[in-house]
């Protein structure tokens, strides 16, 4: 899942057992295969691409499995009936979500999405409904142990990012969509980034008080990372530091 603490959810990717691993790696392996289908299998003309081995390389993909995916999708057809859907809704609470999918069934994906919201307490909307309490912004994750804040603030800033903060013993980076890609390179190297990726960032958060509406919104997020067709999941829930 996606949301105020992105950091966390990249430790729980990363000590995930051998099946999650595999259902997180399926999933990424899909990003390459169309970004690959869609513009090309060479990361440094391929934006797209490049985006997708960076989040593969994040949730510790080794780099034989980011090759081979790369020449399968080059040289086969894998890819060319994914098409991406995004939708809006409600979880318990009001809390806003919004779920990305790369699908190659949209009526399947569409009941199964449907279902979750339905049985958690929650409720699809429209296209529009929640996105507009969401910026996109470039973010990047870079582990703070060793690292000095003020240089690592000083570059980021002169690469053109828009803020940086320290929480959970990491630096998050932020920037407009259209200089993520230069900060992201710039600092790609010099330091080691622990996630790099587009995403929807929320302007406010909600809490939730209902002891029952938590457990529901757990639920709801647990089924829709589950689902092979979904991406991303954002959400504005101000999780329990328990729960992260």
């Amino acid at each position: 899942m996606s949301g105020h603490s992105k950091w966390s959810t990249i430790k729980r990717k990363k000590g995930a057992n051998d099946a999650q691993r595999a259902k997180i790696f399926t999933k990424v392996s899909r990003e390459i295969l169309v970004a690959v289908k869609s513009g090309g299998p060479d990361p440094d003309n391929n934006s797209a691409l490049k985006d997708a081995i960076s989040k593969a390389r994040s949730v510790n993909m080794p780099n034989d499995n980011i090759s081979r995916t790369i020449k399968k999708a080059a040289g086969g057809t894998d890819g060319d009936n994914y098409e991406t859907v995004v939708y809006e809704g409600y979880g318990p609470s009001g809390v806003a979500v919004i779920v990305d999918t790369l699908t190659d069934n949209r009526n399947r994906t569409a009941a199964n999405i449907r279902h979750y919201f339905d049985k958690f307490g929650g409720n699809l909307g429209t296209n529009g409904c929640v996105s507009f309490m969401f910026d996109k912004k470039g973010v990047i994750v870079i582990e703070s142990e060793g690292i000095d804040e003020d240089e690592v603030t000083m570059d980021a800033l002169e690469a053109g990012a828009e803020d940086l903060s320290e929480s959970d013993g990491v630096f998050e980076i932020t920037t407009a969509p259209e200089d993520f890609h230069a900060v992201r390179d710039a600092l790609d190297g010099k330091y080691e980034l622990a996630s790099a990726e587009l995403s929807m960032v929320p302007q406010t958060m909600t809490q939730i008080t209902d002891a029952d509406h938590i457990v529901l919104m757990g639920r709801l997020l647990d089924n829709l990372d589950d689902d092979d067709d979904v991406q991303n999941v954002y959400h504005n829930w101000d999780m329990p530091n328990d729960m992260e």
